[in-house]
């Protein structure tokens, strides 16, 4: 979204029933995974889908959880930014941008088996399910226009004109 822009409609105010449950999954999907790379993922995601909220929130969250502000600004180049992210975490990045970008080609086989050397199949499974939500997040906030800082929670939606996420 752009500063020009404005909100186009308050989605967590007037839909508080989907708040609750995309925030259930996204909680789920984070259980044993390293929050470090949680982080990562869900800044890649949402460098793909320009949402400025998201990165906002994740790069904030990022920060205070200990990550560099190199490894975060070369986020978007990973693959070129050798030493910098380990092999896992190489992964996980190449993993969700095959799913984030799944109309480009799905999931290839080489991608899918370069995250089963180094996932079990029960992370696998919650690294699909959290780059899912960070796409879910990403379009709903980037099709609704929530600008970067607003409160996604339905209760303090409600006390706002724009409403927000978490």
């Amino acid at each position: 979204m752009t500063t020009t822009e404005t909100p186009r409609l308050p989605f967590y105010r007037l839909a508080p029933g989907i708040h609750g449950p995309l925030l259930a999954l996204t909680r789920a999907a984070k259980t044993d995974l390293d929050p470090t790379l949680v982080e990562l993922l869900l800044i890649r995601a949402s460098q793909l889908n320009h949402c400025a909220f998201c990165l906002d929130m994740h790069v904030t969250d990022a920060r205070k959880g200990g990550e560099t502000d190199e490894r975060i600004a070369l986020l978007g180049a990973w693959e070129e930014a050798t030493g910098l992210y380990s092999p896992k975490e190489q992964a996980a990045l190449a993993l969700t941008e095959a799913v984030t970008l799944l109309p480009q080609g799905g999931v290839p086989d080489e991608v899918y088996d370069r995250a089963a050397a180094h996932f079990e199949d029960t992370e696998i499974v919650r690294l699909l399910a959290l780059i899912t939500a960070i796409n879910s997040w990403n379009r709903i906030n980037v099709a609704a226009r929530i600008p970067v800082g607003a409160s996604l929670s339905p209760a303090e939606a409600a006390r706002t004109p724009v409403g927000g996420a978490s």
